[in-house]
């Protein structure tokens, strides 16, 4: 009985380990993908820069900017995700955000409630970022809502 008890603790932890390690390999090929789709983005701006001497559309221009920021910040999430202990730190899901409402405001601002309406979202991005800024780091071991009434 000792022995299926033993063998049954020691497929429990090599679960998450096996996982774990599966995740980190995704991530390190997704942050290669990414890395290689930042270098074509830059690529793509020396083409522009240097060959379109006839001003071109400064919205693609733009919209291709902010591209180049969501690949820059995917990359940096994927880091410090491995230097923060395998933890995706909240405040750079909020930097994607807010980015990529921005691109969506340069790109497609035909239509003004629409860009009311992402302008309303980075909005609230902001203010979330905000409360996440001034919450402490480290949340109380016991709360009130989980303590047990003594009779």
């Amino acid at each position: 009985m000792n022995q299926k008890n033993s063998s049954y603790l020691q497929l429990i932890k090599a679960i998450p380990k096996s996982l774990q390690f599966f995740l980190n390999v995704c991530l390190v090929l997704l942050a290669l993908i990414l890395s290689s789709l930042l270098c074509k983005e830059l690529i793509q701006f020396l083409k522009i820069l240097i060959f379109n001497n006839d001003g071109g559309d400064y919205k693609l221009f733009l919209a291709n900017i902010l591209i180049f920021f969501l690949y820059f910040e995917f990359i940096t999430m994927i880091i410090k995700y491995f230097k923060e202990n395998y933890h995706f730190p909240l405040r750079y899901f909020i930097y994607i955000g807010i980015t990529a409402m921005i691109r969506l405001i340069i790109v497609e601002h035909d239509h003004p409630i629409n860009t009311l309406i992402y302008s309303l979202i980075i909005l609230i991005l902001i203010v979330s970022y905000f409360i996440i800024n001034i919450t402490p780091l480290e949340r109380p071991v016991r709360s009130s809502l989980f303590m047990k009434k003594e009779q």
